[in-house]
């Protein structure tokens, strides 16, 4: 069985999506089964990661689950550092160009990276810019409406 990084996070979201687990321990015990042995660290890397969250259940007890779509974890991480980092978003064929403030663009361009978004080719990094590859020039400018969305630029 596959133990890569990947392969473990996709059983830990199998895990949460068929499951009802409330601790990291439940958590830990189910990958273990799995054949995924890992600490209590690397779990919780995992979880923060893969953006789970715990949800009140019926019963008053909680339990892990994914949040309910990307938008959510998106505004989770873009929307909590795009209004404090990013200045500008400009479109250019099949490249979105991100001015940042000085030093920042490493962590827009991780924080990009970890959203995953389809259109995404990946990003470069500089130290107040971001190179944002698309793959499609169709997608440029809703790509800079969402950013700058995000960032707060605009409504």
């Amino acid at each position: 069985m596959p133990t890569t990084e990947a392969s473990r996070r996709a059983a830990l979201e199998e895990i949460v999506d068929s499951e009802t687990i409330s601790t990291q321990e439940e958590l830990r015990r189910r990958l273990a089964h799995r054949g995924f042995h890992v600490s209590q660290s690397t779990l919780s890397r995992d979880i923060r990661r893969l953006g789970l969250v715990k949800r009140p259940a019926a019963d008053g007890s909680v339990f892990y689950t994914r949040p309910r779509s990307r938008s959510v974890r998106e505004a989770r991480t873009l929307g909590r550092l795009l209004p404090d980092l990013v200045r500008d978003a400009v479109p250019s064929g099949r490249l979105l160009v991100v001015k940042t403030l000085t030093g920042a663009a490493q962590t827009v361009a991780a924080a990009l990276d970890d959203a995953d978004w389809p259109e995404v080719v990946g990003t470069i990094a500089g130290d107040d810019t971001v190179l944002i590859v698309l793959r499609s020039e169709d997608t440029a400018g809703i790509l800079a409406e969402r950013l700058l969305r995000l960032a707060r630029l605009h409504d």
